[in-house]
């Protein structure tokens, strides 16, 4: 199968669309079949090592206003051109909003199947950075998914929110996880000591530093004697929450293996962010060995089992997090069985195994076309 992924973000990108694009292209080239990657060229002076596996087709790209870690794709001939060179079977459209739109339009003007994966929640960003707008959003992505041939959402609640809003055609398509990079044993006392000096209890966020994380809601926590906040990634929102999280460590980017040890040698981890389609991080830390805090809202209300795997907390409160991360630091045997039942509940959620749905998701789009112009 010949595959175009059309993406809005690659590597060296650090985002779950990137992540899950690098992965996808992965797969389909250990199954033996032919991707090609399409992304907005990284910045300037930033060289593009993403250990594809496959070729990567860069178009001219822009910073985003007020957001330069995110990179806008330009109109370019480029992308059309690879279609046609690559004698695509199907085009798979990566969290598509931008180079996405047109890589649907020029998957239909050449009688290309499309599937589409709904990965970013565009109604809650509009609501974050903007206090509404979020009708309109809803009209971009309907209008987006609605022509391609099937949408991929990736958790129970977006597939919902899709089919609320008129988007049809969408199935369930989940994300993988590497438990063979992040695992429990990687767990570093020397680093837990740079961490946390005093044998303080690391709770740890890894992600985007952006508004509509709402990293801010972890001030509570910095307060109570013996917990180290500490904050993986990068972001706008880096400088005020230096300011609003006082005591916090701040390690900025980190990816691979040593994330890998950062995300084990945690003994919490606290997601706050009300409107995440999936929540990658969150099956990190679980394969990690984790107890996780998450809200009770989006992908992490597929992903922890609350009471089993960890605790689910209403969106936004602050409150809420703060008890919630207190009552875990007060039962090391709560972490410890929190820990042990997320790890056994992620190790069948291998990207192999995800991907190999994939490859379904577009051989049933496949045959769906061929029995149309059959008819």
């Amino acid at each position: 199968m010949r595959v175009v992924i059309v993406t809005e973000s690659f590597p060296p990108d650090v985002n779950g669309v990137a992540h899950c694009a690098l992965q996808t292209a992965r797969h389909l080239v250990a199954r033996g079949h032919a991707p090609v990657v399409v992304a907005p060229a990284p910045a300037p002076g930033h060289k593009p090592d993403t250990g594809a596996p496959c070729p990567v087709v860069h178009v001219p790209s822009l910073p985003l206003p007020g957001y330069p870690q995110v990179r806008v794709a330009l109109p370019s001939r480029r992308l059309a051109a690879t279609l046609v060179e690559h004698r695509a079977d199907v085009v798979h459209l990566a969290s598509p909003f931008v180079l996405g739109v047109r890589g649907m339009a020029a998957a239909a003007r050449l009688g290309i199947p499309a599937v589409a994966v709904y990965q970013t929640d565009l109604a809650g960003y509009a609501r974050t950075y903007m206090g509404a707008g979020e009708a309109a959003a809803w009209r971009r992505i309907r209008s987006v998914h609605g022509a391609a041939d099937l949408t991929l959402a990736p958790s129970s609640a977006a597939l919902r929110d899709l089919e609320t809003h008129g988007v049809p055609r969408v199935e369930l398509w989940p994300r993988g996880v590497d438990t063979e990079r992040f695992r429990p044993d990687r767990r570093d006392e020397a680093l837990r000591r740079e961490l946390a000096p005093n044998g303080e209890l690391i709770v740890g966020y890894v992600g985007r530093l952006a508004p509509e994380k709402q990293v801010e809601l972890l001030a509570g926590v910095c307060g109570p004697e013996g917990v180290r906040v500490v904050i993986v990634g990068d972001g706008p929102s880096r400088p005020g929450l230096e300011q609003a999280l006082p005591g916090a460590v701040f390690l900025g980017r980190r990816t691979g293996d040593d994330l890998a040890r950062i995300f084990a040698s945690f003994d919490v981890f606290a997601h706050t962010g009300p409107f995440e389609t999936f929540c990658q991080t969150v099956q990190e830390a679980m394969a990690s060995g984790l107890p996780v805090v998450a809200p009770a809202a989006g992908g992490p209300l597929d992903l922890v089992a609350h009471g089993h795997t960890g605790l689910l907390v209403p969106p936004r409160d602050a409150t809420a997090v703060r008890d919630a991360i207190r009552s875990l630091a007060a039962d090391p045997g709560l972490r410890a069985a929190f820990g042990a039942a997320g790890r056994a509940t992620v190790e069948g959620r291998t990207w192999a195994a995800v991907g190999d749905r994939l490859i379904g998701h577009y051989t049933k789009v496949l045959a769906g076309r061929r029995t149309a112009v059959a008819a």
